[in-house]
């Protein structure tokens, strides 16, 4: 770890960011191009579906998503290129030099319900039943092109098993139309390479490592390719029936916690555009289903960044000042199951870098079956608790054999957003007309930077909010205009920032007295922080801390394992690409700005929960319930 002093100039001028270079834009000048006998100019690689989108010309896609790079192989998108002697696929086609094309001939239109009529062949399964009806892109297409009968015939029974042995994701490769959308994501977006095209020609088909099941893999549950299949080849592993068998049951008390992300996307699956909160629409909906308390996850993200940040505090007073050399820095992040999946498989020699707070759901499970059980009088074995998340990942969370610090599984079960929509929708509720409804007691309302957890960098800046004051003894306002933290917000891959503390430091504050004496120790030093979304991008932090770069001297880094954070996890409502994923990060924000109380260390329940019950952050019971810790090998112990 390498502390540097700063320079006298004012702390506001002294902060230094460093950011991944954009790789936006385009080479060469502009090239005209004639589509449907109209003439625009596009700039020189412009692909003609890229063109045509630009200029409201619909043409279908089925292996093009926005994320993912060129694939061209469904042929769904063919065009008319003059000169050609074959239908192109607009996907693939760069614009070079100046062309004619059209997009709905006689040609086209056969074309594309050919290839239509051939995917329905080898696509088993009635839509009714289907996880993805209603919501379906081959199902959409085949309305479009009006297929109402099978020319090429239709398969009578699956052609594979489903692979259900995943507690996040779902294989159902006979609904597969190779397409390839999966394969991308894992190889390119995420780096992890768990799903591959096997074999050829009609034998093809995608498949794991010796086609293991996907539990017995390295998949790290983010359920990204989830978010990208067309079809339901790949959905997550739904509990809802169980929670509606335990709502149903007079003898069980059931709550929920919702996280920040589904607040701010659930509206999507009303046919809401991206971008509108339904915060307390939700509570109302989800006390008519049924659940006896709804609970915000917020709180225990503020629990978190008290847990945390104090952590990282105790590891820099015992690397600094007692000299201990077993301390390991940088400490990452430890919130995002798809990322802690992802160093356990990769990167194992840096688990003790992980922070041992677990994450905002563990805890709040963990409290519930113990503080609140104890508070209503109720059996925690009587009590079921539900998390609704924006990761599929959680659902592997809350599954770990080690994830039972209250003597109970903590949190019984993992809904994604899709999943509520669906119960919602099952219960004749419309979510959009529900009047608006508080969080339930004891724990109340919490602050805006348990909120903005849902972003990336959210997790940083909602801790450096909170350490900064507690360091500085100043407000974050004082630096930063609004306590907003900007440097480490946004969609770059990899946000890096330096933040120097000064020759002032405050006091202590008494909630942590009795752990860290005081910050004379960190005088004059430059507190180094880093950022990185989407598991393809905490690889290259990773590689660089491997090869004692940059990435090495910082303090603190949060990682999380899909792009743009929780709010473009795998399960948030279909379709997800960079557009939709800012709206949603633009709607967290703003209800964090609408909130008096914007810090953690501000939440007068965090503070409660403290004084009634856990003494203070890093306690020996916080530890007990609210941290886990690795070995060498890889597993949790508590």
């Amino acid at each position: 770890m390498n502390i540097k002093e700063t320079s006298r100039a004012p702390v506001s001028q002294q902060i230094h960011k460093v950011e991944t270079p954009s790789t936006s834009g385009t080479i060469g000048g502009m090239v005209s191009v004639e589509i449907n006998e109209k003439k625009i100019s596009v700039p020189l690689g412009t692909t003609i579906l890229e063109a045509c989108r630009q200029n409201q010309i619909h043409i279908p896609t089925l292996c093009h998503h926005e994320d993912l790079c060129i694939a061209g192989v469904c042929r769904i998108c063919v065009v008319e290129v003059e000169g050609m002697r074959t239908l192109q696929a607009s996907c693939a086609f760069p614009i070079t030099s100046p062309v004619k094309v059209k997009t709905s001939t006689p040609n086209v239109r056969k074309a594309r319900r050919h290839i239509l009529d051939l995917l329905l062949s080898e696509h088993s399964g009635e839509c009714y039943s289907c996880i993805r009806n209603g919501n379906c892109e081959l199902q959409a297409l085949a309305q479009e092109y009006g297929v109402d009968s099978y020319t090429f015939g239709h398969v009578s029974k699956p052609k594979y098993e489903v692979d259900n042995s995943s507690y996040a994701v779902v294989r159902d490769m006979s609904k597969c139309i190779l397409c390839k959308r999966c394969v991308r994501t894992c190889i390119d977006l995420q780096e992890v390479g768990v799903l591959e095209a096997i074999d050829r020609g009609d034998k093809t088909h995608i498949g794991t490592f010796l086609e293991k099941p996907l539990a017995d893999v390295v998949c790290i549950n983010c359920g990204q390719c989830i978010n990208r299949c067309p079809t339901a080849a790949l959905h997550a592993n739904d509990p809802s029936d169980e929670i509606w068998a335990a709502i149903d049951d007079p003898n069980k008390h059931v709550v929920i916690q919702t996280a920040p992300s589904p607040r701010a996307a659930i509206g999507e699956e009303f046919g809401l555009e991206p971008g509108h909160s339904m915060t307390l629409q939700m509570n109302t909906a989800l006390k008519r289903i049924g659940f006896d308390a709804v609970f915000d996850t917020n709180f225990s993200a503020d629990l978190t960044i008290l847990e945390e940040g104090t952590e990282l505090l105790i590891r820099l007073y015992n690397a600094l000042v007692k000299k201990d050399t077993s301390v390991k820095l940088p400490q990452f992040t430890s919130c995002s199951p798809g990322w802690v999946k992802y160093i356990e498989h990769f990167y194992p020699e840096y688990l003790d870098n992980l922070s041992s707070a677990k994450s905002p759901q563990q805890m709040f499970g963990a409290l519930i079956k113990t503080f609140y059980a104890q508070q209503i009088g109720v059996d925690p074995a009587d009590i079921v608790s539900v998390a609704v998340m924006p990761c599929s990942a959680k659902k592997f969370e809350c599954n770990r054999p080690e994830m039972d610090s209250s003597g109970f599984r903590d949190v019984d079960y993992g809904l994604t957003t899709r999943e509520l929509a669906k119960m919602i929708k099952e219960a004749g509720i419309y979510l959009p007309e529900m009047p608006k409804t508080h969080f339930d007691s004891p724990f109340g309302d919490a602050s805006g930077a348990g909120l903005i957890f849902g972003a990336t960098g959210g997790v940083m800046e909602a801790a450096l909010r909170t350490v900064i004051e507690f360091v500085t003894g100043n407000k974050t306002e004082d630096i930063f205009e609004k306590a907003n933290i900007i440097p480490v917000r946004g969609f770059e891959g990899i946000r890096y920032l330096e933040i120097p503390v000064g020759d002032k430091v405050g006091p202590v504050p008494d909630l942590i007295k009795s752990i860290v004496p005081d910050w004379n120790f960190l005088k004059g030093a430059v507190l180094k922080v880093a950022v990185a979304h989407g598991t393809a991008n905490a690889k290259k932090v990773m590689d660089d801390i491997k090869a004692g770069g940059k990435f090495s001297e910082c303090h603190f880094i949060e990682f999380m394992a899909c792009p743009g954070g929780c709010l473009g996890g795998g399960g948030q409502p279909i379709p997800t690409n960079e557009e939709i994923r800012m709206k949603r990060a633009q709607a967290i924000y703003a209800e964090d700005e609408s909130l008096e109380i914007r810090k953690s260390h501000d939440n007068p329940h965090i503070k409660m929960i403290y004084e009634k019950y856990l003494g203070h952050p890093c306690s020996h019971l916080s530890h007990k319930l609210l941290h886990t810790h690795y070995t060498k090998r890889g597993k949790y112990i508590t």
